[in-house]
C-alpha cells in the first residue's frame, strides 16, 4: 500500500519554487562607480551575486568617450570583465552603459540601466542631455540609434571626428547622454553602420539646429503629507512651529537641461547609383537594371562585334538599334530593350555601349561609360523535340487583358494591357457601349497610350453610377511589333452605386498653402493625397472603412514629402497627424476640422499607429 501511494503522488514532491524574475545584483566594482584619478591598466571587473551571461554586447554596451577599438567585454562565472585596448585620456570621465547586456544565466533576466563611471582626474563630469529621436516621416520612435555630442562646433567634425560622448535610444526613442563636461556642443543622431562614430554618406541621421549648453540646477521639495492642516508652502523653516519641524521631510533633486530635445531622424534622399546587371532570358529582349532611380535616361550606342573583339566578324551583323524599342520605368532604374529585327533576335550576343550618371564615393553623379554584352543562351532540346515543336507550332495571337470586373469604381479608367509592344491598331473596330436595358448605346472615347512602347492603354470616361458598359474588340484590331494580331474579344463591367461610397472633407483651422493631406489606411499606406484647400479638401469615392489623416508641409513644392539634407542643413518637412481614427459609413459625407497646431507635434499621432522603427531590426 505504501509503495502504491508513493507512486501515485509523484506530483506532490518539490516543484522548484517560483520562477526567478530578479536580475543580477552588483556586489563589487573595480574600480568603484565614481572613482576619481583612476590610473589602472585598463582592465575592469564587476562581481555579481549569481552566474551571468551577456546578450549581444556589440548592440547593448556603449562606452563614452567612444573607443576606436572596442574593449573586450566577457562574462566568466559571476564576473564581467572589460579590457580596454586604448590608453585612457587625461581629465576625462569614462562611462560604460551596459544597456540590457548583463543577464542572469538561467532565466536571462536583464539588469537594465546599469552604468559604471570613473574619472582620470579629481572630478567626474556630471551634466546630462536627454530627449527623443523620432522618425521624421511618420513620427514613430527610432530605437537602437547612436546619439552623440560633438565638442568641435565645425560642421565638418560630424564626418571627421568621433563623437565626444554618446548614448543609444531605447524602444521609445528616448536618449540620455550622461557625464558631460561643462561646455557647448553640437548634437546629432547617427545610424552608425560603419561603427566609427563618424557620419558617412548614406547613413540615416538627425541634427539639432541649435547649439546645446548643458546645465543643472538643484531644487528642494518639502514633504507635507503628515501636516495636511498646515499650509507649509507659505512658511519658512524659521517660522514653522517647533512641533512641526520634526515631521517635515525634505527631498533634494538635481534637474538637468536640456531634457526635452526632439531630433528628427531621416534617410537622405540620396542613393548610390550604379549599373547592376544586364540579363537576356528571351531572345527578343533584354533588361538593364540600376541600383536606384535616376533623373535621366542612359544613352545606348550599339557596337559591331569587331569593335569589342577584333577576332569577330561583322558580316552577319545589323545595327539592332535601328529597330529596337526601349521601354523604361518611371525613373529609369529598369530599362527593357525590345529587339524587333529577326537577324538581331537570332544573334547570341548583342554588344553596346551605355553612358549614364554613376555615384562617386561622395554621392556626386559622374558620367560613366560601360561596354556591355547581352547574351542569350537558348535552352538545349533534342532534335526530335525540336521537330515535334515545329510541327505543332500554331499561330501566336496577341492577348488583350483589362482591369474590367463586374463591380467597377466610378473614378477608375479602363486599362488594356499587352504582353508585347503594339505596332499598330485600328480603333474604328474598337467599340465602347453603355448598356441601357438590353440596348447597346455607342459612346465616343479616346484610347490613350499608358507607357512608352504601347504595351498599355487607358480609356478615361465619365462613367455613370450603376450603369453597365461593354468594350468590343474585333479581331486584328491590334498588331504587335512581331506581326501577331489579337482575337475577337469583349469586356463587360458595371459601375458601383454612389451609395456604396463615403466622402471625407478635411478643413484646416490654420490653413497653409504648402500643406498636403494624406489619407491613410490602418497600415499607414497612403490611399490618396491632395493639397490642402482654403475651403476644405474633399476625398471622394471612399470605401466605407477606417482611415487616418496625415499632413505635411511641402516646403519645396514638389508634391511629395522630402527628407532632410545634411549638406545644405535642411531639416525634413514637418509632419502632423489628425489625433484620432475616422470610421466612415456608406452613403455618408463626413466633415472634420483639423487643427494641426493644437497639440504638440509628437502628441498628435494616434497611439495605435505608433511603432518602433529600430535600426537593429532592418
Amino acid at each position: 500500500m505504501l509503495l502504491v501511494l508513493g507512486c501515485a503522488n509523484r506530483g506532490m514532491g518539490p516543484q522548484g519554487g517560483p520562477k526567478d524574475t530578479t536580475p543580477p545584483k552588483v556586489l563589487k566594482e573595480t574600480p568603484s562607480n565614481g572613482t576619481l584619478n583612476y590610473s589602472g591598466d585598463g582592465k575592469l571587473e564587476i562581481v555579481f551575486d549569481e552566474y551571468l551571461q551577456l546578450d549581444d554586447v556589440s548592440k547593448n554596451v556603449l562606452i563614452s568617450p567612444p573607443q576606436q577599438h572596442a574593449p573586450e567585454v566577457k562574462a566568466i562565472g559571476k564576473k564581467v570583465t572589460i579590457a580596454f585596448d586604448e590608453s585612457f585620456q587625461d581629465s576625462t570621465t569614462y562611462t560604460i552603459d551596459f544597456g540590457n547586456a548583463i543577464c542572469d544565466f538561467h532565466e536571462k533576466n536583464p539588469l537594465k540601466g546599469y552604468t559604471l563611471s570613473f574619472s582620470t582626474c579629481d572630478w567626474i563630469d556630471s551634466l546630462e542631455v536627454s530627449g527623443y529621436l523620432v522618425n521624421a516621416s511618420d513620427l514613430n520612435p527610432a530605437s537602437g540609434v547612436i546619439i552623440g555630442i560633438q565638442r568641435n562646433l565645425d560642421d565638418s567634425a560630424f564626418s571627421t571626428l568621433p563623437f565626444t560622448r554618446v548614448a543609444r535610444t531605447d524602444e521609445t526613442g528616448y536618449f540620455n547622454i550622461k557625464n558631460i563636461a561643462i561646455g557647448t556642443y553640437r548634437l546629432y543622431a547617427l545610424n552608425d553602420v560603419s561603427r566609427d562614430y563618424l557620419y558617412q554618406p548614406g547613413e540615416a541621421l538627425a541634427f539639432y539646429d541649435s547649439l546645446v549648453t548643458p546645465t543643472a540646477h538643484i531644487e528642494t521639495h518639502y514633504d507635507t503629507l503628515w501636516i495636511d492642516s498646515i499650509q507649509v508652502d507659505s512658511l519658512t523653516m524659521d517660522t514653522l512651529p517647533l512641533r512641526l519641524v520634526d515631521t517635515i521631510h525634505t527631498h533634494t533633486y538635481t534637474y538637468f537641461e536640456p531634457s526635452d530635445v526632439v531630433l528628427w531622424y531621416f534617410q537622405e534622399d540620396k542613393q548610390r547609383v550604379y549599373f547592376k546587371r544586364c540579363y537576356r532570358e528571351q531572345a527578343n529582349k533584354f533588361w538593364l537594371q540600376f541600383s536606384a532611380p535616376m533623373d535621366t535616361m542612359p544613352t545606348i550606342r550599339s557596337l559591331a562585334p569587331s569593335m569589342v573583339d577584333s577576332t569577330k566578324s561583322d558580316s552577319a551583323w545589323v545595327d539592332w538599334m535601328d529597330y529596337a524599342l526601349i521601354q523604361h520605368s518611371t525613373h529609369y532604374d529598369t530599362i527593357t530593350v525590345w529587339l524587333t529585327d529577326s537577324v538581331a533576335i537570332g544573334q547570341d550576343s548583342i554588344f553596346f555601349e551605355m553612358t549614364y550618371l554613376k555615384s562617386d564615393s561622395l554621392y556626386n553623379l559622374q558620367p560613366q561609360t560601360d561596354t556591355i554584352r547581352a547574351i542569350y543562351r537558348a535552352p538545349r532540346i533534342s532534335e526530335k523535340a525540336r521537330a515535334k515543336m515545329n510541327s505543332t507550332k500554331s499561330q501566336v495571337f496577341v492577348e488583350v487583358k483589362s482591369n474590367a470586373k463586374s463591380s467597377f469604381d466610378i473614378y477608375q479608367p479602363l486599362i488594356l494591357t499587352f504582353a508585347t509592344p503594339v505596332d499598330s491598331m485600328w480603333t474604328d473596330s474598337l467599340l465602347l457601349y453603355q448598356k441601357v436595358d438590353t440596348v447597346l448605346q455607342p459612346l465616343s472615347f479616346t484610347l490613350v497610350p499608358n507607357d512608352s512602347v504601347n504595351m498599355s492603354f487607358r480609356i478615361d470616361y465619365p462613367w455613370k453610377a450603376e450603369q453597365k458598359y461593354q468594350l468590343q474588340i474585333d479581331s486584328a484590331v491590334f498588331k504587335d511589333v512581331y506581326g501577331n494580331v489579337n482575337k475577337e474579344t469583349k469586356f463587360e463591367w458595371k459601375i458601383r452605386s454612389l451609395e456604396e461610397y463615403s466622402s471625407l472633407t478635411i478643413k484646416l483651422t490654420h490653413w497653409d498653402a504648402a500643406a498636403r493631406l494624406q489619407l491613410l489606411d490602418e497600415k499607414e499606406t497612403v490611399i490618396k493625397e491632395l493639397p490642402a484647400l482654403p475651403d476644405g479638401t474633399v476625398f471622394k469615392y471612399l470605401a466605407p472603412k477606417a482611415y487616418y489623416v496625415r499632413l505635411y508641409i511641402d516646403w519645396n513644392g514638389d508634391e511629395k514629402w522630402t527628407p532632410g539634407d545634411w549638406l545644405t542643413k535642411r531639416q525634413p518637412e514637418p509632419v502632423y497627424y489628425f489625433p484620432s481614427k475616422m470610421t466612415l459609413r456608406a452613403n455618408w459625407d463626413f466633415e472634420e476640422e483639423f487643427d494641426h497646431l493644437a497639440l504638440p507635434q509628437l502628441d498628435g499621432k494616434p497611439q495605435e499607429l505608433l511603432k518602433d522603427i529600430s535600426t537593429t531590426k532592418k
